[in-house]
Order: C-alpha cells, then structure tokens, then sequence
C-alpha cells in the first residue's frame, strides 16, 4: 500500500474524528474544514480559479461559442439556382433579354418602389434617385414605433420637402406602432409589412405589375430594374443578389444578400415580405449598404430599434467612442462572429471586413453627389458630428 493512500486514509479517520465533537455549528464547520483538508492544489486552483474565468468567458463571449459551432447542428439552407446576368449600356434590351432566355415586350410593366422607412433618409434618397427613370409609383409606409416598441418620430413626414422629385409618383401612409413590451420583434415587423400590403391597392397595383420588396438600405440597380420590366417571361417571384457592404462602400462583405425579391403581382397572392420566397437568384443585381449612416446617433437608434436588437448584449455597445472606432477598423458592432454555415466560411470571415478602394459601379447619383455623401465613399470612415436634432 502506498504512503499516499496511508496519509489520505490517515486524514480522513482524523477528519472523523474531530467533525463528531462539539455542537451542530462547530459540527458543520468542522466538516467544511476537514473537506478542503483534503483537496490538493490543483482543485483549489480548479474551484477558484478556472471556474470563476469559465463562467466568465461564458457570459462574455457565449454567443460567439454558439456561432462558431454553428455548424454542427444546422445545415447551409438549400443553394439558390442563379441566373447569370448580363448587362452592357451597349447592348440592346431586346439582346440582354434574348441572353437571359427571355422574349422582349412590346411595352414595359408598370414597376411599384414599396418600402418601409425609419430613419435611413440618405439612403432613401440614393435608392429613389438610382430607381426614379423607372419605377411608376413608389410606395412607402412609416410608423410611430420601431420593430422592438420603441416610440418615434414620423421622420418621413418631417422631411417630406427633400423628396418633392418623386411628389407625383409617391404613395404615402403612417401606421400606429401596438407598442407592447416584451413581444418578438419580428412580430410588430410583420404586422408592419401588412399595412404595406394595404397600402400597396390604394396605390393602384394590378395583375403582373413589377414589385420591388426590398428594404431601404437594399437597392436595386436601374438597369436591373429596367431589363425586367422589359423582358418577358421572367420569373413569377426572382431574388436579387446584392453586393453586401458594411458602414459604407469601402468595406465590401460578399455578394450572398439576398432578401430583396421582384414579384410579378398576383391580386390575392403577393404578400409583402422579407423572407425567401423563390429558389431563383438573379446575379450582381444592385446594392446592400448595412448601418451606413452619416451620424454615429444613427448608429445607436438602429442598435435599439431594429428585429436583431437583443445582440446588444452590453451598453457599452452603445458608446460613440466605441462604435467611431468599430466604424474605422471595419470590426463588428455586437462583436459576433460571422453568420456562416461551414467552419472555412466562418475562420475565412473572422476578424475585421478588409478596405475596398474601388467606387466602380456604385449607384450614379451617390458618385455625381460624391461631396456631399462623402461618408458613403472610401476613405471617409469618420462620421460628422451632429448638429441640432438627428431627425
């Protein structure tokens, strides 16, 4: 028998022996004593040190362990079937829609801009520019609440001399937020895009117009917009692959956003969404700038406001220093790693979103603007300090 078994057992008889003398208190101190009596470094160091920093490690960075091992409990969703596109300002309509497989009309669809607007008035402005040559009637819905219940401006309504270009050809319509606490997000969000749906008939949309669902922020290029008005054939419910930008069009993510969908309209069908809807993408089809904002107050309404505000996990989030900072280095606000199917997606995508130089093939206005949507191009990470009310 070994010495180290002898001591042990040694310890314990005594152990024993002194935990049975005395009152109940001195009883169950005594037992508590001769407990840790017999732990050895190595489990004090386990209990008081490495547990204490698990726990830690857990609340502070939970999130990022369930992203990262996302892949072993949920598979990539099924792959879109996508359609290459081709465009050239050279080529005829009636040749790009050959290229694609479709017929040409003899007139084009009428083409229905259906939005619903918080705050994101910049973008607004480069979406209805870039769309104006060729959209009929731009529809748009706002609320006096944000998706998580929060109390708003109408800011639209605030601001409604920036967009007199568009005056003749708008539909406009205000909702009443249900402002209950504790409710999903995507609750409220739903029973917005309802309204939509509503305020889409009072339009006048009819049987195989073009509708563009999308949101602000998700901009279809024009000539995207033009070809599939023109062409026929197309299909009933197409998808459209955005180039997804973060902050700004300096940082370029990928090319995988696709919410944004065109739907020929079916009276008693189409239903406004922003979920998949089809299996058919079509390719390079416009743009997605995510938090590009010209005010970092922005940038905290959207953290507070928007389906996803539960990955404010901290208030420190919500520091300007800290979201400036976030903004120049290309990092993420909620400090969540990437949202991706498979381990090389998620290591290739970790760490900050790299610089893109290139301003090619951006929406014309926002370059024959360039001065004064600066912060929208590279080079020009710092946001502009605020004067007066962000409204």
């Amino acid at each position: 028998m070994s010495d180290g078994y002898y001591n042990s057992k040694k310890t314990d008889d005594l152990c024993e022996h002194v935990c049975g003398q005395g009152s109940k208190a001195a009883k169950t101190i005594s037992r508590l004593k001769c407990v840790l009596k017999g732990f050895d470094l190595r489990t004090y160091l386990l209990l008081f040190v490495l547990m204490p920093f698990a726990i830690l490690a857990i609340y502070l960075h939970g999130q990022k362990f369930t992203y990262f091992f996302r892949p072993l409990w949920e598979s990539p969703p099924k792959p879109f079937q996508t359609i290459p596109h081709y465009y050239n300002e050279n080529v005829t309509l009636e040749a790009l829609c050959s290229l694609h497989g479709w017929g040409i009309r003899e007139s084009p669809r009428r083409v229905f801009d259906a939005v619903l607007f918080s705050n994101e008035k910049d973008l607004l402005t480069v979406r209805w520019n870039e769309l104006y040559p060729f959209v009929t009637q731009f529809v748009l819905l706002e609320s006096n609440s944000t998706f998580t219940g929060l109390p708003k401006p109408l800011v639209f309504k605030s601001n409604k001399d920036q967009f007199k270009f568009v005056e003749p050809r708008l539909t406009y319509g205000t909702v009443g937020g249900r402002f209950r606490k504790g409710e999903n997000p995507f609750v409220e969000e739903a029973y917005q895009r309802v309204a939509l749906d509503q305020l889409l008939r009072i339009a006048g949309i009819e049987e195989d117009d073009l509708l563009i669902m999308s949101d602000v922020d998700e901009i279809p290029s024009a000539h995207t917009i033009n070809l599939l008005r023109w062409c026929d054939d197309i299909p009933q419910v197409l998808h459209l692959q955005l180039k997804n930008y973060l902050y700004s069009f300096e940082y370029y993510v990928d090319s995988k956003s696709w919410r944004a969908s065109i739907h020929r309209y079916s009276p008693g069908k189409t239903r406004y969404a922003h979920f998949r809807q089809s299996n058919v993408l079509l390719a390079d089809s416009g743009w997605h700038c995510s938090f590009c904002f010209r005010y970092i107050s922005e940038f905290v309404f959207k953290m507070k406001a928007y389906s996803h505000s539960d990955r404010v996990r901290f208030s420190h989030y919500l520091n300007p220093k800290r979201i400036q900072d976030v903004i120049c280095k290309g990092t993420d606000l909620f400090d969540m790693l990437p949202e991706e199917y498979t381990f090389k997606e998620i290591i290739g995508k970790m760490g900050p979103v790299p610089r893109s130089y290139s301003a090619v093939h951006l929406p014309s206005y926002l370059l024959d603007n360039a001065e004064q949507y600066e912060y929208l191009l590279p080079g020009n990470c710092i946001r502009e300090k605020q004067t007066g009310f962000m409204w």
